[in-house]
C-alpha cells in the first residue's frame, strides 16, 4: 500500500474510532446497559445547570414557619401538644389572616399529652368521673381542639408514603384526586409505595386537603425531583405543594394530558403533563415519565438562604409577630432544626431544610417554572449521539493537528449552548453527560491513534525521505505527513548538476583510500550547502551531483535558492583546494548548470530499485547547460527560466544564446556575479560594455561589437579574473571568424553554435 493510501485509510480510520465509544453510549442512551459514571456526571451537570441559573431572590409570597430550636427550648421538645398546634393554627388564619397553611408534619397518632389521657384511665375504676368525663372532653382533647382550629379553613395535611415487607398503614388518607380509570389504559410509570402514615381521623376528616412529602433522592442521595402525583393502592395522590397549590387557586381538578403531535405513533402513550382544569380554564403542568418535576430551587436553604421568610413559630405563638404581617401568604410549617430530622441533600446545600424543598416547589407552581425531563428524553438523547458522531467523523476526515482540537471545543460548546438554551428557555432538563463523555473518548482515541499513526509517518518520512533531504526538513515534512508521498506528479522545479572538474589529473596521483577521502570530502561539503539551501539531493553520478528544489517541500523560491546554492558551492571549494595545494596538487574546480521548468517528481525506477527523482525535458537541459560551463570557462551557467524565476536580487550576466540538441528554440544563458562583499571585485561599467559588444555582434557590427571588448580589456587587471574576461576572448574569435566567413543569410544573432 502506497504512503497516500496508508495516510487515507488511517484518516477514515480514526472516523471509524467512532463506532466503540458510540455503541456503549447508545446501549446507556437507550437504557440498555446504563453506565453508572455517565449517569452520574449528568446529575453534576444538571447541578451546575441549575446553580448557574438560581434566582437567588426572596419569593415573598411564601412563609416559612420554622418549628426551630428557640421555639423548642421555649415550648419543649417536639412533638408539641395539639393545643399548641391549635393555638399556632388560629394564629395564622385569625390574626395573620394567612391565604394557605400546609403542615411539613404529619399528625398520626393521638395527642399522648392532655390530661384527657390521664382522666380517661382513671375513669375506667371510677364510675363517677367516668360519668363526667364526656362533659369535659371538648374542653381536655387537643386533637379535637386542633381539628375544630382546621375546620373550614384552607389548611393542607402533610403525610408520607413508604415501602416495606409489611406494607404498613397507619392514620386516613385523603380522597385520591383520580383513581385507575383515569388513566383510559395508559401504562404510566407513576411511582408506587405500599405503605403510608397518615393523620388521625378526626384531623383528616376537619382539613380533607393533604398531599404526601416524599421526595425522589437520586442514587447519590441527593434530591433533585419530587412526584406530583404517586400511587397506592389504585389510587393516585398529590404532594403537599400541588394540594397547596389546588387550595389556592380554588382546587381545580386534576387531570392527565397525553401528547396530540401527529408525529407520534398511535401506540405511544407517554405521560406530557398533570392538567389542572377549572372551567374553560386549564393550566398545564410538564412532568416526567414517573410523573414528576425537577424542583426549581432558589439559592441556599435556611433562614439566612435568602429565598424564603422564616418565621419562628414561638414568636407566633408569643404574638410578637404584627397582626397581619403573614395576609395572603402561603405559609408552609416545617422545621430547619437538624434534631427533627427533616435535612436534605440538595444541589444547592448538603444541609437543606426539608420544608424549604417544598417551597421551592409551591414556588415554581405558582410562577409555571418547573423544570422537567421529559419522556422523549433518551429518544434526544439517542438523535444527539448521532449527530454528534457524524459531525465527528466528518470534521477528523477532514481536518488536522489543531483544528481537530478546535472542531472538538465548538461541538462541545454548541451542545453545552444548546442545553442550556433548552433548559433556561424551555425548562427541559436532557441529558448531556453522553455526548460529552463520547466526544471525549473519541477525540482521545483518534489523538492516541494520530500520535501512533504520526510516530509511523515520521519513520516512514525518514526512510523515504532522510537520504534526499535534511533532517530539518524532514521534520517539518512530519508536522503534516499526510502532504508528503512519493508519487509522481508534474511540478515545476529548480535542477542543479555539479560537475567536479581536474577530477582525472588529481585522481592519478592519489592512492584509492586518498581519492575516497578526498571525494568524501567534496560530496559532503557540496551536499552541506544544498541541504542548507533547502535543496534536495537526488543522486551522485560518478564525480558529479544531481539535486533539485521545490520538492518534496514546496518553495516559491526554489529558483534563488538554487543559484545561491550554487554560489555557496564555490566558496566552499577553497578550503578543499588549500589541501590539495598543500599536497602539490592542481586545485579543484566546478561547473554547475541549473534550469527551472516543469518536470515529473517522484518515486521512479524499477522493480528492482526505485529512487525519488526527476525527470523531464528541463532535467535534460540542465545537465546540457553543465557541459557548456567547460566551453564558457564558467563556473555556473543558467537558463533564461531560472534567471527570471530568480531575480533582481542576484547580479546577472547574459553568457550567450545557444541551441543545444533535441531543442528547437534557443536558449538564453545567464551567469551569476557573486556580490562583492564576498570578496569579489565587479565592475557596472565593465558588465555594460560586455552587454553592449553582445548586442552589436547580433546586429552583425562587427566594429562596435569590437570596441567595446577593447573598452573591456583595457579596464583594471583585477577585473580580469572574472568571468567576463574569458568571454571577451571568445566573442572576439566569432567576430574574426565572420568576418572572414559571413554568417548565412538569415543569420540574426539568436544563436552561435548547437551544442549536443
Amino acid at each position: 500500500m502506497s504512503l497516500s493510501r496508508r495516510f487515507l485509510s488511517s484518516r477514515w480510520l480514526r472516523a471509524g474510532l467512532l463506532l466503540v465509544p458510540l455503541l456503549f453510549a447508545l446501549l446507556h442512551a437507550a437504557g440498555v446497559w446504563p453506565l453508572r459514571f455517565i449517569t452520574q456526571l449528568d446529575l453534576s451537570i444538571d447541578d451546575a445547570r441549575l446553580r448557574v441559573n438560581l434566582p437567588n431572590t426572596l419569593d415573598e409570597r411564601i412563609v416559612i414557619v420554622d418549628i426551630d430550636e428557640p421555639s423548642m427550648q421555649q415550648i419543649g421538645r417536639w412533638p408539641w401538644g395539639r393545643d399548641r398546634m391549635a393555638a399556632l393554627a388560629d394564629e395564622l388564619f385569625v390574626r395573620q389572616r394567612a391565604a394557605v397553611v400546609g403542615f411539613d408534619l404529619v399528625f398520626a397518632e393521638a395527642d399522648s399529652g392532655s390530661a384527657l389521657t390521664e382522666l380517661q384511665r382513671l375513669a375506667a375504676t371510677d364510675s363517677s368521673l367516668a360519668s363526667r368525663l364526656p362533659a369535659w372532653r371538648n374542653a381536655l382533647d387537643h386533637d379535637t381542639a386542633f381539628a375544630r382550629a382546621l375546620t373550614g379553613r384552607a389548611a393542607v395535611l402533610g403525610f408520607y408514603f413508604t415501602s416495606d415487607r409489611s406494607a404498613h398503614r397507619s392514620g386516613s388518607l385523603p380522597h385520591p384526586v383520580f383513581d385507575a380509570h383515569a388513566l383510559a389504559g395508559h401504562p404510566i410509570r407513576f411511582t408506587e409505595w405500599n405503605g403510608y402514615a397518615s393523620n388521625l381521623d378526626v384531623l383528616a376528616q376537619a382539613a380533607p386537603h393533604a398531599g404526601f412529602f416524599n421526595a425522589l433522592p437520586d442514587a447519590d442521595g441527593v434530591v433533585r425531583s419530587m412526584p406530583l402525583i404517586a400511587g397506592h393502592a389504585g389510587g393516585h395522590y398529590e404532594t403537599l405543594a400541588l394540594a397547596m397549590f389546588r387550595v389556592h387557586t380554588g382546587q381545580p381538578q386534576v387531570q392527565l394530558g397525553f401528547p396530540r403531535e401527529r408525529w407520534l405513533p398511535a401506540a405511544y402513550s407517554g405521560l406530557e403533563s398533570i392538567l389542572l382544569v377549572q372551567g374553560s380554564q386549564r393550566l398545564a403542568v410538564p412532568v416526567d415519565a414517573r410523573a414528576a418535576v425537577r424542583i426549581p430551587y432558589r439559592g441556599a436553604g435556611g433562614p439566612r438562604g435568602g429565598s424564603f421568610r422564616y418565621v419562628s413559630a414561638d414568636d407566633l405563638l408569643q404574638g410578637r409577630v404584627p397582626a397581619g404581617q403573614l395576609a395572603g401568604a402561603l405559609v408552609l410549617v416545617g422545621s430547619s432544626a437538624p434534631g427533627l430530622f427533616d435535612i436534605r441533600a440538595t444541589p444547592v446545600g448538603q444541609a437543606y431544610p426539608g420544608v424549604e424543598v417544598h417551597a421551592s416547589l409551591l414556588s415554581g407552581l405558582l410562577d409555571g417554572r418547573l423544570p422537567v425531563q421529559p419522556d422523549w428524553s433518551r429518544g434526544f438523547e439517542v438523535a444527539q449521539l448521532l449527530a454528534t458522531m457524524l459531525a465527528m467523523a466528518l470534521l477528523l476526515a477532514r481536518l488536522r493537528g489543531g483544528h481537530q482540537v478546535l472542531a472538538m471545543l465548538a461541538i462541545s460548546l454548541a451542545l453545552l449552548g444548546l442545553n442550556g438554551w433548552l433548559y433556561a428557555a424551555r425548562g427541559l432538563v436532557l441529558p448531556l453527560a453522553c455526548s460529552l463523555v463520547m466526544l471525549a473518548l473519541v477525540y482521545a482515541a483518534a489523538m492516541s491513534w494520530g500520535y501512533l499513526s504520526e510516530g509511523r509517518s515520521r519513520r516512514s518520512l525518514k526512510r523515504l525521505f532522510g537520504t534526499y533531504v535534511s533532517p530539518d526538513r524532514v521534520r517539518e515534512m512530519a508536522r503534516d505527513p499526510e502532504r508528503y508521498t512519493m508519487q509522481a506528479e508534474n511540478r515545476e522545479l529548480s535542477v542543479m548538476f555539479c560537475d567536479m572538474r581536474n577530477f582525472t589529473q588529481i585522481s592519478e596521483t592519489l592512492s584509492p583510500q586518498a581519492l575516497r577521502e578526498l571525494v568524501n570530502r567534496f560530496f559532503s561539503a557540496m551536499t552541506a550547502v544544498i541541504s542548507a539551501h533547502r535543496g534536495t539531493l537526488d543522486k551522485y553520478i560518478g564525480d558529479a551531483i544531481m539535486a533539485f528544489w521545490g520538492a518534496p517541500l514546496d518553495d516559491p523560491l526554489h529558483a534563488e535558492r538554487a543559484v545561491r546554492a550554487a554560489l555557496q558551492m564555490l566558496r566552499q571549494l577553497d578550503p578543499l583546494n588549500d589541501a590539495l595545494r598543500a599536497q602539490g596538487l592542481p586545485p579543484m574546480g566546478v561547473g554547475i548548470g541549473i534550469n527551472t521548468g516543469l518536470v515529473c517528481v517522484g518515486d521512479m525506477g524499477s522493480d528492482a530499485r526505485r529512487s525519488y527523482t526527476v525527470m523531464g525535458d528541463a532535467v535534460n537541459l540542465a545537465s546540457r547547460i553543465e557541459a557548456l560551463t567547460r566551453h564558457y570557462g564558467v563556473d555556473i551557467l543558467v537558463g533564461e527560466v531560472t534567471r527570471q524565476a530568480a531575480g533582481e536580487a542576484i547580479r546577472w550576466v547574459e553568457v550567450d544564446r545557444v541551441r543545444v540538441k533535441g531543442k528547437q528554440q534557443s536558449v538564453t544563458l545567464f551567469t551569476p556575479l557573486p556580490d562583492a562583499a564576498e570578496g569579489v571585485p565587479s565592475s557596472d561599467e565593465e558588465v555594460r560594455h560586455w552587454a553592449l559588444a553582445l548586442a552589436a555582434y547580433r546586429l552583425q557590427h562587427w566594429g562596435d561589437a569590437e570596441r567595446h571588448l577593447q573598452a573591456l580589456r583595457d579596464s583594471p587587471s583585477r577585473f580580469e579574473a572574472s568571468a567576463l574576461s574569458g568571454l571577451q576572448r571568445q566573442l572576439a574569435l566569432r567576430i574574426q571568424h565572420f568576418r572572414l566567413h559571413p554568417p548565412p543569410p538569415g543569420w540574426d544573432g539568436s544563436h552561435s553554435f548547437e551544442t549536443k
